[in-house]
């Protein structure tokens, strides 16, 4: 345990340190070019908006009751370009209602930090916060009958209400002890949350927080790790939770120098895939080694008959081993790992070699056996992030590969399954339902919400709700159905 004195040392010394790194980022020059993530397909908005009276070709399914939500970065002053990474801009909710039919109205909103509120002139939304920085930014989904935005190595979850107002930032009713993820998974037998947490100043420690159907947590467990490593997502299986534990790690000197996302590529740092029991404790995690990559997203993961795990990635060679803006990998593949917790190692196998990320799937699936992932390709590196103009349907039973087209000059973003129905069973089949996302028409500077029938991939869309505006590219969304 951590003495008083060592607790007063290193608090001491942090503080001089942040000082440097503010000095450094406040007298950082402008860049000559402009800044790819402020500027084109990525310039922020300037205003919250509600609209109605949406144009929509197609029909909308009368099943779906609910909100469509992603959300992005979107700062709401003008940042110091010098400095700004993607990853950091203050978050903005975009959302389309459906009803009966019917698309309802479009909204935006910025997720109100202390910074966005005076920006805009109001008082801070309530609620505790966390760490130096409350801006959150990175995915946004249903739990527990309320909605929450969320962000990784920080800042508390913020509640938001059915029309994306922020209420609270609310770490699951005070339950939360520390930083969350963006990227906590459902099991969807017992309805509970899991997620590997991570807090840019403790270097040494991650973990495991479970959040309960209540929207409380339940379970805090804390893992063992060296260098501060950034851990975007996780998976689940039936045993296990998977940790990525892989060579992107806290850097010092990128602090120093002012940037405000302090990660960089790190190649003294162990790849390695972490199988830890779903209650175990952080000493009975698993280390698997694996060639050094770097994973933002798994698809899925589920185990076989003879103890391993199979998991299914967007895997990047490297991650930001130049660039303080964004992410800059030169090779990214959708694979297969298998996991093998007798020999402690990992194997790699190419499913695409298409650059391509944001893999999902039928999330009534999590952690078990699945045929089908949807993933969205990426545009040659040093493209800004950008997607090519269609998404991909890979059948893991059969390899076949599926593309839906879009057109020329539109960019989807990450699309989401939808089913039918809302839990699994024998008679619902896995394509029984729709996946949708933004599609960004830059030939009209509009945006189309598309619904694509699942069981006809390939084929016309179910609906098409169009958008009178450009909506950046942003991070990740969900269905939140009204029943939720």
């Amino acid at each position: 345990m951590t003495s008083p004195i060592e607790t007063l040392i290193r608090n001491t010394v942090t503080k001089g340190l942040m000082k440097v790194a503010d000095f450094n980022r406040e007298h950082k020059a402008a860049p000559d070019t402009p800044h790819p993530f402020l500027n084109g397909i990525h310039a922020p908005m300037a205003q919250e908006l509600t609209l109605s009276n949406l144009a929509v070709q197609g029909s909308i399914p009368p099943e779906l009751d609910g909100r469509y939500i992603r959300i992005g970065p979107n700062p709401a002053t003008p940042p110091n370009p010098a400095v700004y990474h993607w990853f950091t801009g203050d978050g903005m909710v975009h959302g389309v209602r459906l009803q009966g039919g019917k698309a309802a109205w479009y909204r935006n909103r910025w997720i109100r930090s202390k910074a966005v509120s005076k920006a805009l002139g109001e008082p801070e939304a309530p609620g505790p916060r966390h760490g130096r920085s409350d801006t959150v930014n990175t995915n946004v989904l249903g739990h527990a009958g309320k909605t929450w935005a969320l962000v990784e190595a920080g800042a508390y979850p913020v509640e938001i209400n059915a029309d994306l107002d922020t209420v609270a930032h609310n770490p699951f009713e005070g339950t939360l002890q520390g930083s969350f993820t963006a990227h906590p998974h459902r099991d969807p037998d017992s309805g509970e949350m899991h997620a590997i947490c991570y807090h840019g100043p403790d270097q040494n420690t991650i973990r495991h927080v479970v959040v309960g159907v209540d929207g409380k947590v339940r379970r805090e467990e804390p893992i063992a790790v060296k260098h501060g490593p950034s851990i975007h997502d996780c998976m689940i299986t039936k045993s296990y939770v998977l940790v990525f534990d892989l060579p992107v790690t806290f850097s010092m000197k990128t602090m120093l120098a002012g940037h405000p996302f302090p990660y960089a590529w790190n190649p003294e740092h162990r790849a390695r895939v972490g199988l830890l029991p779903r209650e175990g404790k952080g000493s009975d995690i698993v280390w698997c080694e694996v060639e050094p990559c770097y994973v933002f997203h798994p698809c899925n993961a589920f185990e076989t008959g003879d103890g391993k795990v199979i998991v299914d990635v967007a895997a990047h060679d490297s991650m930001f081993a130049q660039s303080t803006q964004g992410p800059d990998s030169q090779k990214t593949a959708f694979e297969r790992w298998t996991i093998d917790p007798a020999a402690k190692q990992v194997v790699r196998k190419v499913i695409d070699p298409v650059a391509q990320e944001f893999p999902r799937c039928d999330e009534r699936l999590a952690g078990k056996p699945y045929r089908y992932a949807y993933t969205v390709p990426l545009a040659p590196a040093g493209h800004e992030f950008l997607s090519q103009t269609h998404v991909i349907r890979h059948d893991l039973q059969t390899g076949e590969r599926l593309v839906h087209e879009f057109g020329a000059d539109r960019y989807p973003g990450e699309f989401v399954f939808v089913p039918r129905q809302a839990e699994a069973s024998d008679s619902a089949a896995e394509t029984d339902g729709w996946l949708m996302g933004y599609v960004i028409n830059m030939g009209q500077h509009t945006t189309d919400l598309v619904i694509l029938n699942a069981q006809d991939f390939a084929g016309s869309p179910q609906a098409v709700i169009t958008v009178p505006h450009r909506i950046p590219p942003g991070f990740h969304g969900n269905w939140v159905a009204d029943a939720t």
